[in-house]
This record gives C-alpha cells, sequence and structure tokens, in this order.
C-alpha cells in the first residue's frame, strides 16, 4: 500500500498519509457495516415474529438506519446533573475505539491489513476486550444506581468470559505455530478441507465455544445482561442520548464483526473459498485478487453476524448467575480439555490419523449442511397453509 502511494507522492508525505488513509478506510468500512447490520437485524428480527420490518425508507427499507443516524446528530445531547460530565463524555468514544483498533490487526486479504503483527491474535483480543472500560466508565460517571449495575455485570461477564475466550484461540495457535493472522491465513490455503476447524476434533469444538464466548463478549443475547432490558432500563447507557448513544451500538455492531473475522481467520480458512486450490493473489495479481479476497471474508464474517442475530431473537435472556455458571462451571473445563487435547494430538496422533480425520470432520459437515438446506424445501403440510 505504501509503495502504491509513494508512486503519486514523495516518499515522506507517503509515510505520512498511509496511516491516515488506513484509518479512514476502516472507519468507513465500521460505518457502513453498522448501517447495514441494524438494518438486517431489524429485518431477521421482523421475520422471525411474522413482520415486515423497515419498508418504508428506501428500497426494501435500506436507508432506515441513516435516517436514524441524522436523527439522533440532530437530537438533544444531554448530561445529567449527577454525573462526571468529563468522564460521562469520553465514555462512548472509549468504547468505539477499543473496536477500532481491534481493526487496525485484522487482514482482508493476503498482506491486506492496516498493521501486519507478529502477535495479531492477540492484539486483537486485548483491543476488544479494552471495550469494557467505557462500558464501564459510562456506567460509572453516570450517577445512576441502574447504569452502575449494568456496567458491574457487563465487567463481571466480559472478564469471565475472556478467560475461555483466550484458551479456544490457543487451539489454532497450537495447530499453526504462529500468531500472525496473515500467516494463519495462509496457512489454510486450498480447498476448505484444509481449514483449520476440521484438524482435529478439539478445533471442530474449540470453533463453536469460541463463537458462544465471542457472542457473550458482544453483549448479544442471550447474554445481554448488561443492557438489562427485562428492567425497563438500558443498563449502562440509561442516562445517554443522541449522538454519543450511538457510539455504543456502532462499537457492538463493530465488535460482533471483529470476532466474526477473527473466528474466520483462525478456524474458517480466512479469506480463502474453499473451492480453489490456489492463492487469488499469484493468479490475479495483489490488487484483483484481495479485491475478492476482501468480499470472501467479508460474507463469511457477515454470515457468522447473522447467526448471532438469529441466536438473540430465538433464546431467552439468562440470569447473571446463569451466565456466571456457564462460564466458570462448564466453558472453562471444556476449554482447558480442548487446549490439552490438541496439544496430545499434535505430538501423538496428527501424523497417524490426521488426514483421515480432516476428510471426516470435513464429509460430516457437508453432509449436515446438505441435509440442513434439503429440510428448508420439504413443503409445508396443509393444516399449515391454511392457518
Amino acid at each position: 500500500m505504501r509503495e502504491f502511494i509513494a508512486d503519486y507522492l514523495p516518499a515522506w508525505l507517503a509515510i505520512a498519509a498511509m496511516p491516515l488513509v488506513a484509518a479512514g478506510l476502516v472507519l468507513g468500512f465500521m460505518g457502513v457495516s453498522a448501517l447495514l447490520y441494524i438494518w438486517a437485524e431489524r429485518k431477521v428480527s421482523a421475520r422471525m415474529q411474522d413482520r415486515l420490518g423497515p419498508t418504508r425508507t428506501g428500497p426494501f427499507g435500506l436507508l432506515q438506519s441513516l435516517a436514524d443516524g441524522i436523527k439522533l446528530m440532530t437530537k438533544e445531547d444531554t448530561t445529567p446533573t449527577a454525573a462526571d460530565p468529563f468522564l460521562f463524555k469520553i465514555a462512548p468514544y472509549l468504547a468505539f475505539c477499543a473496536t477500532f483498533c481491534a481493526f487496525l490487526a485484522l487482514p482482508f486479504g493476503n498482506d491486506l491489513v492496516s498493521q501486519n503483527l507478529s502477535i495479531g491474535v492477540f492484539f486483537v483480543l486485548a483491543a476488544l476486550s479494552s471495550e469494557v472500560f467505557g462500558v464501564l466508565l459510562a456506567g460509572y460517571a453516570s450517577g445512576s444506581k441502574w447504569s452502575l449495575f449494568g456496567g458491574i455485570r457487563e465487567a463481571a461477564q466480559v472478564v469471565s468470559y475472556e478467560v475461555p475466550r483466550s484458551l479456544c484461540v490457543i487451539v489454532p495457535i497450537c495447530v499453526s505455530g504462529t500468531l500472525s493472522l496473515t500467516e494463519m491465513g495462509r496457512q489454510q490455503t486450498g480447498w476448505f478441507w484444509n481449514w483449520a476447524v476440521f484438524h482435529d476434533p478439539f478445533s471442530f469444538v474449540a470453533f463453536f465455544l469460541f463463537f458462544i464466548t465471542a457472542t457473550a463478549s458482544c453483549k448479544r443475547a442471550p447474554f445481554d445482561l448488561a443492557e438489562a432490558e427485562s428492567e425497563l432500563v438500558a443498563g449502562f447507557h440509561t442516562e445517554y442520548s443522541g449522538l454519543r448513544w450511538s457510539f455504543f451500538f456502532l462499537a457492538e455492531y463493530g465488535s460482533m464483526f471483529a470476532v466474526s473475522s477473527l473466528a474466520c481467520l483462525l478456524f474458517l480458512g480466512g479469506w480463502h473459498t474453499g473451492f480453489l486450490p490456489f492463492e487469488l493473489t499469484d493468479r490475479l495479481g495483489y490488487w484483483w485478487g484481495n479485491l475478492l479476497n476482501s468480499g470472501v471474508i467479508i460474507g463469511k464474517s457477515s454470515l457468522l453476524v447473522l447467526v448471532m442475530m438469529w441466536i438473540r431473537w430465538s433464546l431467552p435472556r439468562l440470569r447473571i448467575d446463569q451466565v456466571m455458571m456457564t462460564c466458570l462451571k462448564y466453558f472453562l473445563p471444556i476449554a482447558c480439555a480442548l487446549v490439552i487435547g490438541v496439544g496430545v494430538w499434535q505430538l501423538y496422533l496428527a501424523s497417524a490419523i490426521g488426514e483421515a480425520t480432516r476428510f471426516t470432520l470435513a464429509g460430516a459437515s457437508v453432509l449436515f449442511a446438505a441435509g440442513v438446506g434439503l429440510s428448508l424445501l420439504r413443503p409445508i403440510p396443509g393444516d399449515w397453509k391454511r392457518a
């Protein structure tokens, strides 16, 4: 990227412009994706509840999120009398910056990344985890007991679920032998059975456990105790309005995409389609190849975000004791067992039955997906049609 800009600008100016270009692209992508995901969530929830959702603002209601954003920009931004003015105002931006920093190390293609870090995995996890500081600060600075309760619940939940989530990340690290997200993506080049999720049974289970714990870290139902909608208040952002209120949701949808992209890079082949035995940039060149690579990883991540939406509108909210018990009593021991298991697999079993296991897991997954797809094509019984 720097060499491309240097063709049009002096070298010193290209070096200075590179961070601005990367930050602008990331901010633009986060804003546009949040608008589309908010529209998609409204459509998904409406479809599941036999409603229409947004229909009148733009084609298919696509401009509804933009209209809401304009409304929030013109809405009065109030600060409660009992709040700490400085901390109250910077809290939403702190939460947003945490998600923004995570995008800086996420590769969207072969060497297509804002900052290619050798420890990219842990950098992304650390950046996403720091969002809790903005949430906790918002609850503390609001001067409201309901906001404080929401912030404390979020801190307890996120800190707890970070442990099994990080242990699940160790599983693909043991398989790949690197902490670089770009290198992990390159190692999964080729057919879909080369993806890390099919490497062994422990990686297969680790993907699902990682996705569940990542959903909890994004404050999504059934783990959205921080917002506490059942208490008729909005939890940690009860006292917020206007543009600052929207920054919390921009950070939330950005985190959903970031953890979904991380899951794709760790387990689901990254930017590879799984149906081509070669890297696209080797055949089509850096720019055209990475343009298709970006579309692939954005599509995969968007599908995982869609699954989060399905879960939100399908499952009831858990109580705080159930949330903590599920993490500490079940997820944490399972994650520890997965780390030990993948280590034993790499040492003693990978060379003997590794290939057979990879093809078995991939084939079983394809058959399961085909069965689900065929079940959706079954005709509806006559009594359902009449109803």
